[in-house]
């Protein structure tokens, strides 16, 4: 028999599966004999209070083993010879795009201007220690996209959400923990999150798509008002469908897309500064706790969202125990970012706040298609 509890517990207990099936035997009247597992459904944290509770949904399995896997695994089958669809870009969107083709019986081909998850890694040690960007190869370029090395956090504040649940159980299924399932805000990762994507490049490739890394689309190929496929810089040309999954740091494809009268339209965005602090300061306002958060709470997070003279202002990509890291995607240029390992265990924690920007707020529309006057004034 299967039964699912809501339970509210102190930390110790939710952190613990033995403390969690003694809770179960003495509130929930359960026997300690007949519980042969426990699975978290959902977790959350309520630090509303002076005493910091977690908020639980409880699967307990009785007199018998669980038989269902802790994720829902997508079938991906063989799409060797079927039609090419193009994909510029290896970020989030483009692995995703890729995965859902191959569900669709299509064979997607990636092609990203930046190098793999692991060659790219070296790219970004020599921003620290060289202080040198490679135009091709930074933060924002490279496979996983900006967020491989942003802290893998799993969020959104869209009320178009999607499905979710199947995006999760994606990561699941290349190697994520299974947390991700339960956590009100997961988090994957920076240290855990380039393996996961490696996986996903994996099974792209195992079921006939392929990805070209160090190329980059230099433009479309268009026909009667009709795209038929792409040029590269390598001076390949691919024929197919295109999906544009380049990012808004690929400034150079919307310039190319103005130039020849492909309609675009500005969106705003959000830009302002990262503040830094030490954890244990957050952990104790968080927490309401002198002594920070104990050994069975993790780094807090924190959110902020306010209206100022009509506009938004809120925390953005807040990273507990973690770091800031420089992110410009080209030279002259003063870009930062955050990101965390799945421990959140450093001395630090830090946050985006950020203002609201309209399109009308620049000049003219020009300006979205020059970042010089923007990002490196």
């Amino acid at each position: 028999m299967i039964q699912e509890y809501q339970l509210r517990v102190l930390p110790e207990i939710a952190a613990n599966e033995q403390r969690l099936k003694e809770y179960l035997v003495q509130e929930k009247g359960l026997d300690a004999r007949e519980i042969t597992a426990t699975r978290v459904l959902k977790r959350s944290i309520d630090a509303r209070q002076r005493t910091v509770f977690i908020n639980l949904n409880v699967r307990a399995y009785l007199n018998e083993v669980p038989q269902d896997d802790e994720y829902r695994h997508v079938q991906y089958n063989k799409v060797e010879g079927k039609p090419q669809v193009i994909v510029v870009g290896a970020g989030p969107g483009g692995l995703f795009a890729a995965l859902r083709l191959i569900e669709l019986g299509l064979r997607p081909v990636i092609v990203e201007r930046g190098k793999d998850v692991r060659e790219r890694k070296k790219d970004l040690a020599q921003i620290g220690r060289q202080q040198t960007v490679n135009p091709e190869s930074n933060y924002s370029f490279g496979e996983g996209g900006a967020g491989a090395y942003s802290d893998g956090k799993l969020y959104t504040r869209s009320k178009k959400r999607g499905n979710v649940d199947k995006i999760l159980n994606i990561f699941c299924q290349h190697g994520a923990s299974t947390s991700i399932l339960a956590d009100a805000h997961p988090h994957i990762g920076t240290d855990k999150l380039p393996r996961v994507i490696e996986n996903m490049r994996n099974t792209i490739i195992e079921c006939g798509g392929e990805v070209h890394f160090e190329t980059r689309m230099d433009a479309l190929i268009i026909e009667k008002d009709e795209v038929k496929g792409i040029e590269t810089n390598t001076g390949k040309t691919l024929l197919g469908p295109v999906i544009l999954a380049t990012g808004h740091s690929a400034r150079d494809v919307y310039r190319w897309l103005a130039a020849n009268r492909v309609e675009i339209e500005a969106k705003g965005i959000a830009v302002g500064v990262r503040l830094e602090h030490p954890a244990q300061l957050i952990d104790q306002i968080q927490y309401h706790n002198r002594n920070g958060r104990g050994k069975y709470l993790p780094a807090a997070e924190y959110s902020f969202v306010n209206q100022i003279d009509g506009r938004g202002v809120y925390s953005f990509c807040m990273c507990p125990g973690g770091f800031v890291v420089p992110a410009a995607s080209g030279p002259q240029q003063l870009v930062v970012n955050g990101m965390s390992p799945s421990n959140r265990g450093s001395r630090w924690s830090n946050s985006g706040m950020v203002v609201e920007l309209r399109p009308e707020d620049l000049l003219n529309e020009n300006t979205f298609l020059n970042e010089e006057p923007f990002l490196n004034e």
